[in-house]
């Protein structure tokens, strides 16, 4: 393929991309008749439901983040350092999200967790948003147990972990203060995917009934004409500020070591 035709087709790319992305900004900025604005912006802003919708999604993407760690960390880690063999079935588990639907997960839930169970979850508030929250790390984890396994490929976990345990390190002071640190990077790429998975979410969201930021899109979609692409805006900002987020850490990080 010449240099042209491999031009050609990046431009293609970028133009199939780029142009939907212009169209709903621009209709987004269209709100006042003549002239371009950010009057549905302020309208979304000041909006209470907007302010309460997207502070419980990044409320719940934090704690999801957190509860991902604590899962992810300790399993890939004991999987690379004591069963090597059971790894193919671990990977296998974390990729089930990607083909078991959303929907069906969350009826399970429903199923299993309803006020007529044996752990009436959804009875209570507190319940429903810890169902919430297994759900999304449910959703995250192919992503955040990849990224964990790759930071865990560039360190030798076995001579580390021999190295803190003659020094009289214990197991949680061998994954907090070695090994996490050193795939921090890796941790922290999983977790603003996991924070972009959750502010977008909206099956689990809305039949579990949480006032999320994703069922709160789809309402102002259903109702509103200019409000709904400037929330769409938003949303693809928060996505694209995590993804350059990874780009940064990943770059200083590797500055770092370059440095030392």
């Amino acid at each position: 393929m010449t240099r042209a035709a491999s031009w050609a087709i990046l431009l293609l790319g970028i133009t199939y991309f780029v142009l939907p992305l212009l169209g709903m900004v621009e209709f987004s900025l269209s709100m006042r008749r003549g002239e371009y604005s950010f009057d549905a912006y302020a309208a979304v802003l000041a909006d209470p439901q907007f302010r309460q919708t997207f502070s419980y999604s990044v409320v719940m993407a934090l704690l999801t983040i957190v509860f991902g760690i604590l899962l992810v960390v300790p399993t890939a880690f004991w999987v690379r350092l004591k069963l090597p063999r059971l790894r193919p079935v671990v990977e296998f588990v974390t990729l089930l999200p990607l083909v078991i639907p959303a929907i069906v997960t969350v009826f399970g839930y429903i199923r299993l967790y309803n006020t007529s169970s044996w752990l009436p979850l959804t009875g209570t508030i507190f319940g429903t948003n810890l169902l919430l929250m297994f759900g999304y790390a449910m959703l995250s984890l192919p992503y955040m147990y990849r990224a964990v396994d790759t930071g865990l490929r560039t360190i030798d976990v076995a001579t580390l972990t021999e190295a803190a345990q003659s020094l009289g390190a214990g197991w949680v002071t061998i994954i907090v203060k070695l090994i996490l640190p050193n795939v921090l990077v890796a941790v922290l790429s999983g977790s603003f995917v996991t924070f972009a998975i959750v502010m977008g979410e909206f099956t689990m969201a809305a039949l579990l009934n949480r006032p999320a930021f994703g069922p709160y899109l789809q309402l102002m979609g259903a109702n509103k004409a200019y409000e709904p692409f400037a929330l769409a805006t938003i949303a693809f900002i928060i996505t694209w500020a995590c993804m350059g987020l990874i780009q940064l850490v990943t770059r200083f990080t590797k500055h770092d070591k370059a440095g030392r």
